[in-house]
């Protein structure tokens, strides 16, 4: 099946973007006030207003809650969500879905007639929730920024499926794609592992997961990860995002009980990246965070523990953006601006 233009959003849908895209319009004193929140950070940040007026709006605006009510309810929230604050592109010249294996599907986006390499792309959303349909945009931006195929893979979700599942579909998902690319007019040394959140998390261990073996990720572009699923994180980020801004701590501690419910399994490095013995030999890392997200100090744990071991890494900080920005594009000119950097880290890389 293919579809080149983005998926068109339902009425209900429309009526809640033309509530919300204007939130990132207000003036930043009336988001201020709004928000009730603090503008700047411990470290100096400055909260970037449309970002403030999101995280006010997952508090206060109907079907913007990041996680309530049962599971379906919050899968349906997320695609309607997502559909409502994110761009839109003019129609790519390849999209087209395909099966990897039974359990396991992914569409293929193109820009242009021919690829410089793959984005192997996983979604975010808690290991819970979110899909390719969310992602959606997110898949068209890096592949219009890239010149890239973007694979964006829909992974089984917890709770239905739990640790390590998401994580077999990952390493799945590689092994096809690593076959297909020349079938695809691509070569396999030109594929790099992607993802946002729990995606994040899903490229890192997959980057683990494949050391070694004769075909290696040419980059790892890891997107505000999840790096540490064990129960003795007590980050800095983690206490002062802990409520308020998109992800909290309690939609944390949610998406860790569906995905890792076994507590001592959240200690191992295929849940925890941060925590395997040994991290060289892995490929380059690309590693954006947000100054405003919980998740923040983990992931630059992750992108000094990498360094460390001998691993080239870029550390971008998106210092005035919360957790989900990529997804929120169409608000907010940091988000766009920092997306573009990603697009521009797989460029110098392909």
């Amino acid at each position: 099946m293919s579809r080149a233009t983005t998926p068109a959003l339902s009425r209900v849908a429309k009526v809640k973007r033309a509530v919300v895209l204007p939130l990132g319009r207000l003036p930043d004193a009336l988001v201020a006030r709004l928000s009730r929140r603090s503008p700047v950070n411990a470290d100096g940040d400055r909260l970037d207003p449309p970002m403030a007026a999101i995280a006010w709006a997952a508090d206060h605006v109907p079907g913007m809650a990041l996680v309530s009510g049962t599971v379906a309810q919050a899968r349906e929230r997320m695609e309607e969500s997502a559909g409502m604050i994110a761009e839109t592109f003019p129609p790519l010249a390849v999209v087209e879905d395909f099966r990897i294996n039974d359990d396991l599907s992914a569409t293929r986006y193109r820009a242009g007639e021919s690829s410089t390499g793959i984005v192997l792309y996983f979604h975010g959303g808690g290991f819970s929730l979110g899909s390719r349909a969310s992602h959606d945009a997110v898949a068209r931006r890096l592949a219009i920024g890239t010149g890239a195929d973007v694979v964006s893979v829909e992974y089984r979700l917890a709770p239905e499926h739990t640790f390590p599942t998401a994580s077999d579909d990952a390493l799945d998902a590689w092994r096809h794609v690593v076959d297909a690319a020349p079938h695809w007019g691509v070569r396999a040394d030109k594929i790099v592992v992607a993802g946002d959140s729990a995606g994040a998390n899903l490229a890192a261990v997959l980057a683990l997961d494949v050391r070694g073996e004769a075909v290696q990720p040419a980059l790892q572009l890891l997107i505000y990860p999840v790096t540490d699923c064990s129960e003795s994180v007590g980050t800095a980020s983690r206490r002062e995002f802990a409520e308020g801004y998109y992800l909290s701590i309690e939609r944390i501690d949610w998406f860790t009980d569906a995905y890792v419910p076994n507590v001592p399994d959240r200690s191992h490095p295929r849940a925890s990246p941060l925590l395997a013995d040994d991290l060289s030999g892995l490929p380059p890392a690309y590693v954006l965070v947000a100054g405003f997200d919980p998740l923040r100090d983990e992931g630059i744990a992750y992108a000094d523990r990498l360094r460390a071991a001998g691993v080239p890494v870029t550390l971008d900080r998106a210092g005035g953006l919360i957790h989900g920005f990529v997804n929120m594009t169409a608000l907010s000119a940091q988000a766009r601006a920092a997306s573009d950097r990603l697009s521009a880290a797989v460029r110098a890389t392909l």
